[in-house]
């Protein structure tokens, strides 16, 4: 094919060193793919995992009542007593508790 020995070697350097960057850009597409699925599957178990967090601050998530006044709910020996963090939805309303 060619003549001079110096330009075969040369092309075929060129032609492999083509072939070599190739393959590096395909070893990166797939690095950056796994990568991206691994992301979504993070993504997707702190968003299913978010929303336990959320009930478990929540009045119900406590055990807790929600009242305008704890001192309605306590009745006979049953004492019910406002929880400090827990939120209640109604705005006006406390998160009550059984004191025990």
């Amino acid at each position: 094919m060619f003549k001079n020995k110096k330009l075969q070697k040369l092309n075929d350097f060129e032609l492999s060193m083509n072939r070599k960057g190739q393959g590096l850009s395909i070893n990166v597409i797939i690095i950056a793919a796994i990568a991206l699925l691994v992301l979504v599957i993070l993504s997707v178990l702190l968003i299913r995992g978010g929303a336990n967090i959320v009930e478990g601050t929540s009045c119900r998530g406590v055990g807790g009542q929600c009242a305008v006044s704890c001192s309605q709910l306590s009745t006979g020996t049953t004492v019910y007593t406002p929880h400090s963090t827990a939120k209640c939805e109604t705005e006006g309303e406390v998160c009550c508790i059984v004191l025990e």
